[in-house]
């Protein structure tokens, strides 16, 4: 019997402070991967612009479009003409005052499959995510595509061990992770490696816990300026659900990552470890509390 597959493209990044140069550069670098196969690709979260959460910055809200709105209409073109799934990250003005950061899937016709906004909201230093952007309330959902169903976090999502799971009960083969994590300049001589590891290991974990593939497409380069600046570490990678390194991009460079994802190896995952089979469902309701007292 002929194997099932899925084949993913990863377009790692990096941002210029022109909107209009990097919507074009994503467009040709979809064609290219395309070209190389791609059935399902995904841009790094916020990639239309450099990432301006790193300081309050009240004009940025400029920077938001509604969905649908230009930057969908391009790529829901775009999709329909290659015959390819796109998730496109979009910082989204929801309505005036109201915004978030959002990713759409965009089905092979150019029909929107689904949108998701981040749930989880950071605010870290240089990460100021909260002053931009309410928290998400689509849920978490898988999304019915072309090349099967797909599901969508973005970014500080992937530590919510929660979120993925819930992707997963919804039926998806594939989780992507759209995102914008790096290295802080005080911070990447002593801590960088571990954390860049750390970053790729719960990817790992959700892979193996969930018995599904998942995807982390990341930017890259440095934005800002000494010890305001952020350097993004790339990294973008593909794990399979047995937890195995399928691809990874360079740390320090653009790059176009595929990888072809065989989706018999979801069932035999979930066959030798039926962690789904054993999920105590009757005793989780601590997970509804924000603290077990």
């Amino acid at each position: 019997m002929k194997h099932r597959e899925l084949v993913v493209g990863l377009v790692q990044m990096a941002a210029a402070r022109d909107p209009a140069i990097n919507v074009e550069k994503a467009a040709w670098k979809i064609r290219e991967i395309a070209h190389r196969g791609a059935q399902v690709i995904c841009l790094p979260e916020l990639f239309r612009t450099t990432y301006f959460p790193r300081q309050y910055d009240e004009a940025a809200f400029c920077l938001a479009e509604p969905i649908p709105g230009p930057t969908t209409e391009r790529f829901s073109q775009l999709a329909a003409e290659l015959g390819v799934v796109l998730v496109v990250p979009v910082f989204e003005r929801r309505a005036p005052g109201l915004y978030h950061n959002t990713a759409v899937v965009l089905d092979a016709d150019g029909s929107i499959a689904g949108v998701y906004r981040k749930a989880h909201i950071p605010d870290d230093p240089l990460f100021y995510e909260k002053y931009y952007f309410a928290p998400g309330d689509t849920g978490f959902r898988s999304f019915a595509t072309r090349y099967g169903p797909v599901g969508v976090l973005i970014c500080w999502d992937q530590w919510f061990p929660e979120a993925a799971r819930a992707v997963a009960l919804h039926g998806a083969s594939i989780i992507f992770y759209p995102s914008a994590i790096g290295w802080l300049a005080s911070e990447k001589a002593t801590e960088g490696e571990r954390q860049r590891l750390a970053w790729q290991t719960v990817h790992r974990a959700q892979a193996i816990m969930n018995g599904l593939y998942v995807a982390a497409v990341n930017r890259v380069g440095r934005e800002g300026e000494g010890t305001e600046s952020v350097e993004f570490w790339g990294s973008s990678c593909v794990f399979s659900p047995e937890g195995e390194l399928l691809g990874e991009a360079a740390t320090d460079a653009e790059d176009l990552l595929v990888v072809r994802c065989g989706l018999d190896a979801i069932e035999r995952a979930r066959r030798g470890w039926p962690f789904l089979r054993d999920r105590r469902v009757d005793l989780y309701e601590v997970l509804l509390r924000r603290w077990a007292e």
